[in-house]
């Protein structure tokens, strides 16, 4: 029997995301953007530990390069989708250990999706609402400085469990930020984590604030989108999606 070749599901665009094994969240948010349309994500997952502290995470970048290989070739972009620990294990180094398994490939992560984000919506001091404790906050707000991103105001949940993350309410989140933004001069207000839920709120807290608000999951979403050349205008919540996503 004869056959035709076409670029298979997702009509070419297919990303690659390498979830924490302690993740519960972004794939469940990811659906929420991707459902019915032409895009194609492919998941692995990476070892991690149930608790947030720098040097449980800096353990996964060992892991890094194995993890990405378990994803096919030939992917649009690819995302380690973990905010805190590209903080640690830094940006760059992220990179390099993808590509070493998928060259030429473009690759995000949570923090530098964010700073992308906050660029392309021309704000530099933000609120910032993290779930973290502070050994994890406090490099966070550094390597946002260094990206020339002020955090004029910090509310943290103060959680090293991840499993605990996960179940924080979006009621929680969403009292959370209010609070933050109560800080003369914040342009926009900044929630951290792939594991906390907050796609419910994030135009709700738009609305009320009238200020941008970028989370984890949504940054991280756009710009695997943006880097892959996908008009994506209005696929996801609040401001940052009624942005052009191509690079």
């Amino acid at each position: 029997m004869e056959y035709t070749l076409d670029e298979g599901a997702g009509a070419g665009l297919r990303l690659g995301l390498i979830l924490l094994s302690t993740d519960e969240t972004l794939e469940y948010e990811a659906r929420a953007v991707i459902a019915g349309r032409d895009v194609n994500l492919l998941h692995t997952r990476i070892p991690a530990s149930a608790h947030v502290t720098p040097e449980d995470l800096q353990l996964m970048a060992p892991e890094m390069t194995r993890t990405a290989a378990l994803l096919p070739a030939g992917l649009s972009a690819v995302a380690y989708a973990c905010t805190s620990g590209a903080t640690i294990i830094g940006s760059d180094n992220v990179a390099r250990l993808i590509n070493a398994a998928h060259p030429d490939t473009a690759v995000t992560n949570p923090l530098a999706a964010v700073i992308a984000a906050l660029r392309a919506l021309g704000v530099s001091r933000i609120a910032m609402v993290t779930p973290y404790v502070a050994e994890v906050t406090g490099p966070m707000r550094a390597a946002l400085g260094d990206a020339g991103i002020e955090v004029v105001s910090e509310v943290s949940f103060g959680q090293k469990e991840d499993w605990t993350v996960a179940r924080i309410t979006e009621a929680s989140t969403e009292a959370a930020m209010l609070a933050a933004a109560q800080v003369e001069g914040v342009e926009a207000v900044f929630a951290s984590c792939t594991n906390l839920r907050t796609f419910g709120i994030i135009e709700a807290v738009e609305a009320r604030l009238g200020l941008p608000v970028v989370s984890s999951n949504q940054a991280l979403i756009w710009d695997m989108l943006r880097q892959s050349g996908a008009r994506a205008n209005g696929w996801g919540p609040g401001r940052l999606f009624d942005l052009d996503a191509r690079a």
